[in-house]
């Protein structure tokens, strides 16, 4: 099951949420979603896994994101043109 969650955040939040978020090639929503189900996790939730990565000042967004210069590259591109949507 899951809810829908309303969050109202300060200019400053959101500018290094969207930072994080074209960082890892995606949206807020999707880079706030993953951090909070890491933060709140039920306790037992996930396993031993799960319980060690919460230390590890990560977001999973469940794909690899990587250092692939000519995603980035790509990715930078459509920015500056207009298109990072």
């Amino acid at each position: 099951m899951s809810r829908t969650l309303t969050v109202e955040l300060s200019d400053g939040a959101f500018a290094g949420l969207e930072r994080l978020a074209a960082a890892a090639a995606a949206s807020p929503a999707e880079v706030a979603t993953a951090a909070l189900e890491q933060q709140f996790r039920e306790p037992g939730a996930g396993g031993a896994a799960g319980r060690a990565e919460r230390h590890f000042g990560s977001v999973d967004l469940g794909r690899a994101t990587g250092a692939d210069n000519d995603t980035i590259d790509d990715d930078l591109a459509r920015e500056y043109d207009g298109g990072g949507g």
